[in-house]
């Protein structure tokens, strides 16, 4: 099942003061033990943030094979987990499903998930935000970031299974 993101109202980017490419390189070479920034890694940075869309590791393995590029599956998922460690990626758990998107570089949002087409939207709600901000405040509990995921029906897969009931009647 791919996925399609659609952003209501057209999410704000934040201003950032590195690239993503440079930001991860600078993660790399700070870990405990340095790591080299390889040639595939950048290709898989480059190739993530030239667009914006949620994608799970199998999607970008075929994408990035279509595309020309060499990527072996386990660099693809070491690099996953490291560009989610970074702080360049948000890992959003799907039930038996996994998916990424851009975490740098963009403001806090939250999803609608269909679980029928495994479409995303993402919308941002001011009222969402205080109330987070209240919650944690009351639990003396501090504040990174949070994923909220509302799981249903979008509207043209509840069209399209109200039109197959209306039909189911004749």
């Amino acid at each position: 099942m791919s996925s399609r993101t659609i952003a209501v109202n057209a999410l704000p980017s934040v201003e950032v003061s590195q690239s993503p490419e440079e930001k991860f390189r600078e993660y790399l070479a700070s870990r405990p033990r340095p790591q080299r920034f390889t040639s595939q890694q950048r290709d898989m940075v480059r190739y993530i943030f030239s667009k914006h869309n949620h994608f799970d590791a199998d999607e970008l393995i075929d994408e990035m094979k279509r595309a020309g590029f060499r990527v072996s599956r386990a660099t693809v998922y070491r690099t996953l987990n490291k560009l989610v460690d970074s702080g360049l990626l948000r890992r959003i758990n799907l039930g038996s499903r996994t998916v990424y998107e851009h975490d740098y570089g963009y403001a806090q949002h939250d999803h609608l998930y269909c679980e029928q087409c495994g479409s995303m939207i993402e919308f941002q709600d001011s009222q969402m935000e205080k109330l987070v901000a209240e919650v944690c405040q009351q639990n003396h509990f501090q504040y990174e970031g949070h994923t909220f995921v509302i799981r249903g029906v979008c509207s043209n897969c509840n069209r399209a299974r109200m039109t197959k009931r209306r039909l189911d009647l004749v």
